[in-house]
């Protein structure tokens, strides 16, 4: 009788592990397949921000510049798309989705682009992490933008004055960029914002991205392009190469665009995305351990 209690005994401890572990094993399973909470993509970020503060500014040059370069394919892709899609309605839904190019380029090629470093260089700032002054922010704007607009002149150049594009397609060039100058400061500005606040989402959505990256870079940039919203560097290929055709004057270009979508994409990516998405994970002391 002893025997046959310590037997049943052992089974119901045996029992009993089991049930811990399979309830382990499925608390696992849950955290891995749950999304990852905001304070771990805040701590992504806030780490690549401070490396990126870290850089020279020639590294940040180069890369800025390659960057620029880069996004001038969202112009050539959706200017060769216009010149040879029949005129529709239906049109700008298709040949937007070349829009979506340079974007893709530069944000999986890792390269500098302005717009991103709207949420990425300031979530240390934020923090006052070591490296993280204002001056050093400023230092990392100034030499991307600088670099990225180089990029897009040098493009610009090449399009509006050889033979490099047929004349449909630079007349294409030519019908974007008027569209992306049809507008005045103060809506400019505002459209700008949406666009800020849009690419710094899609930064703050792609490290956990994984296999969906490409997706969420594609499906953000396009509602970019489709609701016309300016982004400084994939317009400034626009502008600039409408002003290296003669069609415009490089003051134009400053004033109606250029400063605008700088202001308007600035303020779209730090207030609206960084800083809500600082305030998020530190309220409550979340943030004390980032």
């Amino acid at each position: 009788m002893s025997e046959e209690k310590q037997w049943q005994g052992d089974g119901q401890e045996k029992s009993g592990r089991e049930k811990v572990e399979q309830q382990e094993g499925e608390s696992r399973e849950a955290g891995e397949r749950s999304a990852p909470s905001a304070k771990i993509v805040y701590k992504t970020i806030l780490k690549e921000g401070e490396e990126e503060l870290g850089r020279t500014s020639a590294a940040l040059f180069w890369s800025g510049l390659a960057a620029g370069l880069s996004m001038s394919f969202s112009m050539i892709a959706e200017g060769l798309l216009v010149a040879h899609l029949p005129e529709a309605g239906w049109r700008p839904l298709v040949s937007k989705l070349g829009y979506t190019l340079g974007f893709l380029i530069v944000v999986l090629g890792r390269q500098q682009l302005f717009t991103e470093n709207t949420l990425t260089a300031i979530l240390p700032l934020l923090k006052r992490k070591p490296h993280a002054t204002l001056a050093n922010v400023l230092r990392l704007w100034a030499v991307v933008l600088v670099a990225n607009l180089l990029g897009t002149l040098l493009v610009a150049l090449v399009a509006a004055r050889t033979e490099a594009f047929d004349y449909e397609v630079r007349k294409a060039f030519v019908e974007i960029a008027h569209k992306t100058l049809e507008h005045g400061f103060l809506t400019t500005l505002l459209r700008a914002v949406f666009a800020g606040w849009l690419i710094a989402l899609m930064v703050w959505l792609l490290p956990f991205a994984e296999t969906a990256r490409v997706w969420v870079i594609i499906i953000i940039t396009y509602v970019v392009g489709v609701g016309h919203f300016g982004h400084i560097i994939a317009g400034a290929v626009d502008v600039f190469t409408l002003a290296a055709g003669g069609h415009t004057t490089w003051a134009h270009v400053f004033s109606a665009f250029i400063a605008p979508t700088l202001i308007g994409n600035t303020l779209g990516g730090v207030l609206l995305v960084a800083m809500l998405n600082h305030a998020q994970v530190v309220a409550g002391g979340e943030g004390e351990d980032v």
